[in-house]
């Protein structure tokens, strides 16, 4: 049996690769720099978790996968390369993983957890994603199956190594420009070439860059004229999206705002080489939705408390519309965002755009930037958001919470970040 250590364990897209090596029979073991929930998982698991990186975590293993977030200088990378260890960062190590599956990857600058996650609620597959699926609870799901669904990541070209038999790309925007030297046609290239490493390609054909594409199988979705008759509903707090696609008919997923049935249609044309349209519209109810995308975390007559992912002015400006949508559903008067930053970079970068999606909240409370390693930017905050409350904490209390002194107990409250301010959201309850 490969024994395979993991550098970085506790993230979110490196902790499903181990948990599927581990079901395919290898000997896993991880460490991370400080504990969290998904190291207490996986110790549950049964994979050997060390706290926090020490060179004497590196015995005894054929070989060291390490995360995008590990250092050349980690003393456990360090350790392995002077034992003359293998070690793969986790790009690298994406081929040996994926080499004899059929991959459904799915990459795309906004909704491509939610697109792989409706996609693997229709189709038997292994999946690896970035989120938590709420029918499983995990990242992964392992089945004994030729097919897996893949949630592949263009942040640092590692997409390119997924080995793509369908490809879906949901939308192409100028992110994570650093890793290709701030040069936005090498971006948009390596999604070329993506779509092009596949046998079949869905698109979402309005991007104004996937439009021009010439691609060789491509099945194009245009939402302007081929989602027809969107419409929202809420029984018991929970949100549904209806719509027509193309000559399908219609179709209802849970979620909420018109970018669900967005993504949503994408997962259904790639069904659609494999299922049936009324196999396809059965499947498509088992989908519960996803950790920390429009995440409902309680809601009752008085308020809704809601997590969102959304860390990119786009997604939050697209998340505003469908909580409006919901508030007006489901009769709540006030809607209220907290606003987590995430990296001085992006705030730095998108700091007019934030301030402009945001502006249309009845209330608008803003934590510290959750820097992710990152050196500090001065940002005139105030100059930005002059009506913000900038609050340090968040405390929840069963179904209200604090924002530092500030009680917040009615109205729609979403919660926008990809810091902490999930755990602060959820507290003890959920």
């Amino acid at each position: 049996m490969q024994k395979i250590h993991f550098i970085g364990i506790g993230g979110i897209g490196i902790s499903a690769l181990a948990r599927f090596l581990k079901e395919q029979g290898f000997e896993i073991s991880g460490s991370d720099i400080k504990e969290s929930k998904t190291t207490k998982e996986l110790e549950k698991e049964g994979i050997s978790i060390k706290i926090p990186h020490h060179k004497d975590n590196v015995k005894n293993v054929d070989l060291v996968v390490y995360s995008a977030a590990i250092k050349e200088d980690n003393e456990e990378l360090l350790s392995a390369k002077e034992q003359n260890i293998s070690t793969l960062s986790r790009k690298e190590a994406l081929p040996m993983i994926l080499k004899d599956k059929r991959v459904f990857a799915v990459a795309g600058a906004h909704g491509k957890s939610t697109t792989s996650s409706i996609l693997a609620s229709l189709i038997e597959a292994s999946v690896i994603i970035g989120a938590v699926l709420k029918e499983s609870g995990t990242n992964m799901l392992y089945k004994e199956s030729q097919n897996i669904i893949f949630e592949a990541d263009e942040s640092d070209s590692s997409f390119l190594n997924s080995n793509p038999y369908l490809a879906i790309v949901t939308n192409v925007e100028a992110e994570h420009l650093d890793h290709y030297g701030n040069d936005l046609a090498r971006l948009h290239k390596a999604y070329e070439d993506f779509l092009n490493l596949s046998k079949i390609q869905v698109i979402n054909a309005e991007d104004e860059f996937l439009a021009k594409l010439n691609l060789s199988n491509c099945k194009k979705l245009y939402p302007s004229k081929d989602i027809k008759n969107i419409r929202m509903s809420v029984e018991n707090f929970k949100p549904k999206i209806h719509f027509e696609l193309k000559d399908f008919g219609e179709f209802g997923v849970c979620g909420m705002g018109e970018h669900v049935a967005l993504d949503a249609s994408l997962a259904i044309l790639a069904a659609s080489e494999f299922l049936s349209t009324d196999q396809i519209r059965t499947n498509l109810q088992n989908y519960q939705g996803i950790k920390k995308r429009f995440d409902i975390l309680f809601a009752n007559e008085k308020m809704a408390l809601i997590d969102d992912y959304g860390h990119h002015p786009t997604e939050i400006k697209t998340t505003l519309k469908a909580a409006k949508e919901y508030a007006n559903l489901a009769g709540y008067k006030k809607l209220i965002a907290i606003f987590e930053p995430h990296r001085y970079t992006r705030l730095s970068a998108n700091v007019e755009y934030f301030s402009q999606v945001l502006s249309c909240v009845d209330e608008l409370y803003i934590l510290p930037v959750y820097a992710a390693g990152e050196a500090k930017i001065d940002i005139n905050m105030q100059k930005y958001f002059p009506n913000a409350h900038f609050i340090k904490d968040i405390k929840r209390e069963q179904n209200a919470i604090y924002l530092d002194e500030i009680l917040l107990d009615s109205g729609l409250v979403i919660g926008f970040g990809a810091g902490d301010i999930s755990v602060k959201l959820r507290g003890k309850y959920v």
